[in-house]
């Protein structure tokens, strides 16, 4: 849905959310802790070179920065309106290391192991980054720090915090709470929370 379109609050929520006061924070397991001296990102899976990418600390927070405004729904049901996310686009991470044509899904690893799955498509959107700071400043360690994904027109939980690499996939498999229920697309508009909700091909085979 274009916000722009849709400028008030109102509009804007999905079926289901409700704005709460303040700006909650959940997430699965400890906080990690930062070390820029080894933090490494990486970009995998079937690039176009058939390389994998690396990016230390220092060279991934030199990178251009984007800013996009956007709403944040989490699949508990509340939504945060207008945050203000600043860091490396989708976009200029493909340019620097892009994926061969037959990708069509991407996986988002971050620290721990944990993952979310989602299509190049979704992947590709303008909104769609890598942020380094929440509302002109630095996210903070529980909201991800130092990078979190955020894919603001999708369910929360597919914006990975403490994101550590972008896996290119020419076949789709499910992400760490897809394997433990959560709906393989997870558009809010659409309530896709659960995977009994999936219809034919929107899931894995």
């Amino acid at each position: 849905m274009d916000q722009s379109e849709t400028p008030l609050e109102e509009t804007r929520l999905p079926p289901g959310q409700y704005v709460p006061r303040g700006q909650p924070v959940i997430h699965y397991g400890r906080v990690p802790t930062f070390r820029p001296a080894t933090w490494e990102f990486h970009v995998m899976g079937a690039t176009a070179s058939g390389e994998q990418y690396r990016f230390s600390w220092e060279r991934f927070s030199e990178l251009p920065r984007t800013t996009a405004v956007a709403d944040f729904h989490c699949v508990t049901k509340f939504s945060v309106m207008g945050n203000e996310w600043s860091g490396v686009s989708a976009a200029t991470l493909m340019e620097l290391a892009p994926p061969a044509p037959e990708v069509r899904h991407v996986m988002l690893w971050a620290e721990y192991g944990y993952s979310a799955n989602i299509r190049m498509s979704d992947f590709a959107r303008d909104q769609t980054l890598f942020a380094m700071e929440l509302d002109g400043k630095p996210i903070t360690p529980e909201r991800g720090f130092p990078v979190r994904a955020v894919v603001p027109h999708l369910y929360a939980w597919k914006s990975v915090k403490w994101v550590r690499a972008v896996e290119y996939m020419v076949e789709d498999r499910r992400g760490f709470w897809e394997e433990r229920g959560y709906h393989n697309i997870a558009d809010p508009w659409r309530e896709q929370r659960y995977s009994y909700q999936e219809e034919p091909g929107e899931g894995p085979p």
